[in-house]
């Protein structure tokens, strides 16, 4: 597919997830950078995504929102990047890039506010508890290699943005399995292309 791809972002936001995802294409793309409130919530930005957050793609006549759809259908869209697995094995690339948009983000998000369901309530919560996440998580990552097999894939992208952040906000367990991963898809040049843009980006905006 030639189509331009215009991706909607903010640089403190979970728009740094897709720009990573783009570098790892390597194709050209055109950055709008929103502003939080009347920006993204204007009525041409919710035509985007009535949502009014980012981030959110526009390629050709395509809107995808949603950080993990993102990734997957770039992934999808372009093919001879390696970024998604063949079909007939994507059965672990589907499940950890679902399992990090379900029950990681819900635990991770709960435990930042000091919420946890109580323990006879367990099975009626999508995670369970945050102990069985984490310990779920490290089966996913220990290892040397990535959680859809032997090859970097869009999962990573998105499992590896989450430990990310969780191991610098304090919100995951500080594990090896973890601290080893991360290192290791954080010295991707991809990642730090990305790094380095929504940085400048922030640098900028804090400016304004």
């Amino acid at each position: 597919m030639t189509s331009e791809i215009i991706f909607y972002t903010n640089p403190m936001s979970r728009g740094r997830i897709v720009r990573w995802m783009l570098e790892e294409l390597q194709v050209p793309y055109r950055t709008e950078l929103l502003d939080y409130g009347p920006t993204m919530k204007s009525a041409e930005y919710l035509a985007i995504n009535p949502m009014g957050k980012v981030p959110a793609i526009r390629h050709g006549e395509t809107i995808v929102t949603e950080s993990p759809a993102i990734c997957a259908y770039l992934a999808d869209a372009f093919p001879d990047a390696g970024l998604a697995p063949p079909v007939e094995h994507r059965g672990a690339y589907y499940r950890w890039l679902f399992f990090a948009a379900g029950p990681l983000e819900a635990a991770v998000t709960n435990r930042a506010f000091g919420l946890a369901p109580p323990e006879d309530k367990e099975a009626m919560v999508g995670y369970g508890n945050f102990s069985t996440v984490m310990q779920t998580l490290e089966r996913a990552v220990e290892g040397d290699g990535y959680v859809a097999g032997e090859t970097f894939s869009a999962a990573d992208v998105y499992v590896g943005s989450h430990i990310a952040w969780g191991l610098q906000l304090d919100l995951i367990d500080k594990r090896s399995a973890f601290e080893t991963y991360g290192a290791r898809i954080e010295a991707r040049e991809a990642y730090r292309r990305a790094t380095a843009l929504d940085d400048a980006a922030a640098t900028t905006a804090e400016k304004r």
